[in-house]
């Protein structure tokens, strides 16, 4: 499967898990919602604080399984190498992936929401999307 593919499957299914390496070698999983910017990158809004992020800064190499709400439905999944990035560049691309839950009542309130939060923004650069099958 293309990552192209992948893509067009995330922008209308949100709910996923991410896989990131542990300091010693093992796999944390962290369960997100993804959105896709414009540039065809997968976004996730996380914490500063939060273990994927650091696991992300130290091996940026990470996997994520996304699936339909119906969970035992179609699901893709992505690898690719990850950009986290801290206020005040994760500003405005954290947008896209609070979306996800509608328009905000209040973006001054969500803006110092995020500071308060400590936000960054994870971007993934998909090289690889699958299920790959054989015949």
């Amino acid at each position: 499967m293309e990552p192209d593919q992948a893509r067009e499957f995330y922008r209308h299914h949100h709910h996923a898990v991410l896989a990131t390496r542990t300091r010693t070698g093992g796999i944390q999983q962290s369960p997100v919602l993804v959105a896709v910017d414009e540039k065809g990158r997968f976004i996730i809004s996380s914490r500063e604080t939060a273990f994927k992020a650091k696991n992300l800064r130290r091996d940026p190499r990470a996997h994520l399984c996304v699936f339909s709400d119906k969970f035992f439905g179609e699901w893709i999944y992505v690898e690719g190498t990850v950009d986290v990035l801290s206020l005040p560049e994760a500003m405005e691309p954290s947008v896209e992936p609070r979306m996800l839950a509608g328009e905000h009542h209040d973006w001054d309130e969500y803006r110092q929401s995020m500071q308060q939060e400590q936000r960054v923004i994870l971007r993934i650069d998909a090289t690889r999307a699958g299920p790959d099958r054989q015949s």
